[in-house]
């Protein structure tokens, strides 16, 4: 009986030990998500580009949002790797720390039409802002639908408004149906065209001989006059009374209604319910807003609201339209939609390289085959999914009929998460079957790098469960001997210069209930076996039997 009765002891000892070396949380609470959720991620860097390379090596859906914060360097700003479902559940909780978000928009990757507009009320006292913004939307309806063939109205638009009492403030996102612009420089290609009319009104509101000289270099400069090839022959009516769009600013000086400078590359865009550094105004659903979300069974009218404002928050589908604009400087270039079915064929062009020449190269050793050379004619990137999407010319060799096709083309698809690639085609046929062909892994040497390693002795910020945000030195560890990464661990290391991947403190990344409830059990037979010795008055080697055989069943019951 005391030999057993060592077993056990030893054994708490051992438990003790291991938890020693590795410490449960202070407070215990229950996970966050249901199995149907990602998985958790919340990593803080100092810089963009760091932030960007660590989420490219997750497995999780993550995106990257730029945090605004008060600091000695006025707007510093700190770039956050979390997912959609886990940013909207803290940025309603720790509203102080969150306050100032923005989306970082991925350069290169498909996303939504949108527009900042804003004027000074001071100085446009007969300005009528909402009067205006139906005219922006009812005016860019009617392009879409000229140009692209799309139909949309105010019903299809998201207006969010931030206006103060002097100014007037308004982001516009445009909900199109199974329709997306390639990226938001070809957005912005697209709203510069289209309001041209206006830039050069602007011009002629000048001085006349000044205005005479703006339209001669308006005419000859692409800096100034946006004119880009839209399909069909169709050419912008410069005729397009576009007056409204014209404000005056502080000064007294003319400027457009419209900011063309939101379309540039990871452009920082501010979040709803969001407000600038320094101002206590954020962006709210506008009184005019026509768009009503979709009830929905897993998420509320509040976060839909969210998710329908992130700009590059666009799935890939079989249908989905992908909307180019590109300006005359290539010849090769035109404002147009990315057909879905069979088209006139072209071979893939030097300006046509994605933003992973590795994997372009690997795409088109797939397609030399079979005696054909094939080659690339569009590539598209949705940042959602970290997926690049391939439409393939001169090679139609279809997994699901077991040949090529007579004429419809074929995609290609590689997941950069996962490390795979897949067909899937434009058939008619194939397409009704949903058909997509087995995965097959991407070659080591074109693969992202899956782990980094993080420098101890960087900075970091971490956050606080109550959402405090602050930058510390990490303490470095003078122990001779390191104790073994545990496997799952590996994943969740950053780059060099990655700055944390600390959330708020209750929240165990590695650890489930089962843990919890087994460490609670532990802990509970030594607190036990603690009280029990400390009634025995006699010798402690003379252990009572009835003792020895209470604790035995205790453990027993409480390891089955």
């Amino acid at each position: 009986m005391k030999r057993k009765w060592d077993d056990q002891v030893k054994k708490v000892e051992e438990l003790a030990a291991q938890y020693e070396r590795k410490p449960l949380c202070p407070v215990y609470k229950p996970k966050l998500y249901q199995t149907w959720q990602p998985a958790s991620v919340w990593n803080l860097f100092y810089r963009q580009a760091q932030a960007f390379s660590f989420a490219k090596s997750c497995k999780e859906d993550v995106h990257v949002f730029a945090l605004e914060r008060e600091s000695k360097d006025v707007g510093q700003r700190i770039y956050l790797v979390t997912s959609y479902t886990e940013l909207w559940f803290y940025y309603n909780k720790h509203r102080k720390s969150l306050m100032h978000c923005y989306e970082v928009i991925p350069e290169n990757s498909v996303c939504k039409l949108y527009f900042d507009l804003e004027f000074y009320k001071p100085a446009n006292p007969e300005a009528d802002g909402k009067k205006m913004v139906e005219q922006v939307i009812t005016y860019i309806s009617r392009k879409l639908e000229e140009f692209y063939g799309i139909k949309c109205s105010a019903k299809d638009v998201l207006n969010l408004d931030s206006s103060t009492e002097n100014k007037f403030s308004r982001h516009l996102i445009f909900l199109l149906q199974n329709a997306a612009f390639k990226d938001n420089i070809h957005a912005g290609n697209f709203v510069k065209t289209i309001l041209n009319p206006a830039r050069l009104l602007l011009e002629h509101d000048a001085d006349a001989q000044e205005a005479g000289k703006a339209k001669s270099e308006a005419c000859s400069s692409p800096q100034v006059s946006f004119e880009a090839n839209f399909p069909s022959g169709k050419q912008l009516d410069e005729k397009d009374d576009l007056s409204f769009l014209i404000v005056k600013n502080k000064e007294g000086g003319k400027q457009l209604f419209t900011d063309l400078g939101v379309y540039t590359k990871n452009r920082n865009f501010r979040l709803y319910k969001s407000s600038k550094l320094g101002k206590n105004v954020s962006l709210e659903v506008a009184e005019d807003n026509a768009f009503v979300p979709k009830r929905q069974k897993t998420i509320s009218i509040e976060e839909h609201i969210f998710l329908s404002s992130l700009v590059s928050n666009v799935r890939f589908s079989d249908t989905l339209r992908i909307l180019t604009c590109e300006f005359p400087e290539n010849k090769k270039t035109k404002c147009s939609d990315v057909p879905r079915s069979s088209t006139p064929e072209e071979a893939l062009a030097g300006d046509q390289s994605s933003p992973y020449p590795e994997i372009d190269g690997f795409i088109l050793s797939l397609v030399n085959n079979h005696g054909v050379q094939g080659g690339i004619r569009h590539w598209n990137y949705f940042s959602l999914e970290e997926l690049l999407v391939y439409d393939i010319a001169k090679y139609h060799w279809c997994e699901n009929i077991g040949r090529a096709h007579k004429s419809n083309n074929i995609m290609l698809l590689v997941d950069l998460k996962r490390e795979v690639w897949y067909q899937k085609c434009h058939d008619p046929v194939c397409r009704a079957q949903n058909f997509k062909s087995d995965r097959y892994p991407l070659p080591p040497e074109v693969c992202l790098p899956s782990l980094f390693k993080e420098d101890p002795e960087d900075k970091r910020f971490v956050m606080d469960e109550d959402g405090n945000i602050e930058e510390c030195k990490p303490k470095r560890s003078h122990s001779s001997v390191q104790q073994p990464e545990d496997e799952s661990m590996a994943g969740r290391k950053s780059d060099p210069e990655h700055i944390s991947s600390a959330r708020p403190t209750w929240e165990a990344e590695d650890d489930d209930d089962a843990s919890f409830v087994e460490a609670t059990e532990d802990a509970e037979l030594v607190e036990a076996i603690s009280c029990e010795m400390a009634k025995w008055d006699s010798d402690p080697e003379e252990v009572p039997d009835e003792v020895l055989l209470e604790a035995v069943q205790k453990h027993e019951v409480s390891g089955e």
